[in-house]
């Protein structure tokens, strides 16, 4: 065999050490070492320590894009200060677009649906890129802040692709896209869109959409009709957590964020301060998590051989403290060792995985790119300029307000169209009923539709310098159509 594959390892904080260790004494028994080296890099709360806000060390960085593979334990945050998730940082910076997780029941950890007879196995696929994950947050006003909410076609079709390859080569034959694009529905419509777009390439996959709220209920209700769910990254995060709780908790769920150049293998359950040190942390989601990273790098025999190690050992009522069922728990290493004894056994009381024939790594490092790439899904599409919105602080009444835009909007291509407040119409007709706060979109329209496609930005630029002179600006946003299509929402009661 040629060179071993090497992978970038962050032990995590808090138990992070304890089962990162515990998983890589069962990699080593199970002689995954033949074909992989773990290279260890600093990131985490100590660096976060030291002043760094990224969490991470640049020798870390340039490791990961070397190898194009992470594998880490759970890392913390600090509470206050600059430093934003890590975990959120490492998934955006380097690109892994599709997070996947996998939630089955296990033999020997007891859930309501175990006791029922109700198997679970469900593949989540959340896209873990954009959405309010972006963290574009503002403070608009005194009463008012803003997250914005970004969703891209590529971003779409990147994480639907994914789904769908990865439902094929599991021998999935039905994927659900979950959405809210009944209230959402430029953003959520357009997941939404993609999704059904992405599926043409898999005709013998059979596709369903289910609004979120409906798939949360459901899943606690009959999760059995389930198998793969794609999901925008917010509803995503939710969702997989929720399905966590259907099989035994977090404790018993891996997570794989997979890119095009760099993928990343992880625990996500937290980092349990509590019992960190004590030696009785539960390693089973990072050691699933390594699973889904040796089937990445084509490892598959090896893999399998400790899966079924794996189950065996819960099967025999072996496991950690978390799990209760009147047996008494081992430690953290006494569990790994309890699974490297069982290695070339399977279970048998509940389904062995197939050991499939020895095949060599079929994983190649990525080529580290010279500039950010750009990706683009409408070639061809043409956009006009209608209008605008403007958004702006005041106190003034309704009606005041309107009188004193329109006066300032004379003379101009534009006319005030509509005024919103929290997204609901307060004029030209609305509710007195209808509580206001001190933000107020006001949206300006061509006053003669002949204009459409013959001015550009700059006459609404002119307008906003009128309005500024007057008003509190808070945020600002041209209106488009895009190939004679709305590229805007109405408001409600619109």
């Amino acid at each position: 065999m040629g060179d071993k594959i090497r992978v970038a390892l962050a032990p995590g904080d808090g138990i992070g050490p304890e089962i990162s260790e515990a998983c890589l004494r069962v990699f080593e028994a199970a002689e995954v070492m033949d074909s992989v080296e773990f290279v260890p890099v600093e990131m985490g709360s100590a660096v976060f320590a030291k002043g760094d806000t990224r969490g991470m060390t640049d020798e870390a960085i340039e490791t990961i894009e070397e190898t194009g593979l992470l594998y880490k334990g759970p890392m913390g945050t600090p509470i206050g200060g600059g430093g934003k998730s890590i975990n959120v940082t490492l998934r955006k910076t380097f690109g892994t677009f599709a997070n996947l997780r996998h939630f089955q029941s296990l033999p020997g950890v007891d859930t309501v649906f175990t006791r029922a007879g109700v198997p679970v196995d469900i593949y989540v696929v959340r896209e873990n890129i954009e959405d309010t994950y972006g963290g574009i947050e503002h403070r608009l006003t005194p009463d008012v802040v803003e997250c914005k909410r970004l969703i891209s076609a590529p971003g779409c079709d990147q994480v639907h692709r994914f789904a769908f390859k990865t439902a094929q080569s599991l021998g999935i034959t039905k994927v659900h896209c979950a959405h809210k694009a009944n209230i959402m529905k430029m953003t959520d419509g357009m997941f939404l869109e993609r999704f059904h777009h992405a599926a043409k390439d898999h005709p013998l996959i059979e596709t369903q959409d289910v609004i979120i709220d409906a798939l949360c209920m459901n899943l606690v209700l009959r999760p059995q009709e389930y198998r793969m769910v794609v999901l925008p990254n917010l509803q995503g995060d939710i969702v997989s957590d929720l399905a966590a709780g259907l099989v035994g908790g977090l404790g018993f769920a891996p997570s794989a964020n997979i890119g095009d150049q760099i993928s990343i293998f992880e625990a996500v359950h937290g980092t349990a301060p509590d019992i960190a040190g004590k030696g009785i942390a539960n390693p089973t989601s990072l050691l699933l998590s390594g699973l889904i990273m040796l089937r990445h790098l084509g490892i598959f025999r090896r893999a399998v051989r400790i899966e079924n190690a794996l189950l065996a050992t819960l099967e025999e009522h072996i496991h950690t403290g978390d799990v209760k069922d009147g047996a008494e728990p081992v430690g953290t290493m006494a569990f790994a060792e309890a699974i490297i004894e069982r290695l070339g056994k399977s279970p048998t009381g509940f389904e062995a995985r197939r050991v499939p024939e020895e095949r060599s790594p079929t994983y190649t490092p990525p080529t580290r790119p010279t500039v950010n790439r750009l990706m683009r899904t409408f070639e061809t599409c043409k956009s006009m300029v209608c209008g605008c919105d403007m958004y702006i602080d005041t106190m003034l009444p309704v009606l005041d307000l309107a009188k004193r835009l329109e006066r300032l909007a004379e003379g101009t291509p534009f006319k005030l169209t509509m005024i919103s407040n929290r997204g609901t119409q307060v004029w030209p007709s609305g509710s007195p009923y209808t509580e206001i706060v001190d933000y107020f979109r006001v949206r300006f329209e061509l006053r003669d539709a002949a204009f459409l496609g013959a001015i550009g930005q700059m006459p609404t630029i002119h307008l906003l310098t009128k309005i500024a002179e007057k008003f509190e600006i808070a945020d600002f946003q041209l209106l488009k159509m895009y190939d004679g299509e709305r590229g805007f929402s109405l408001a409600q009661g619109q």
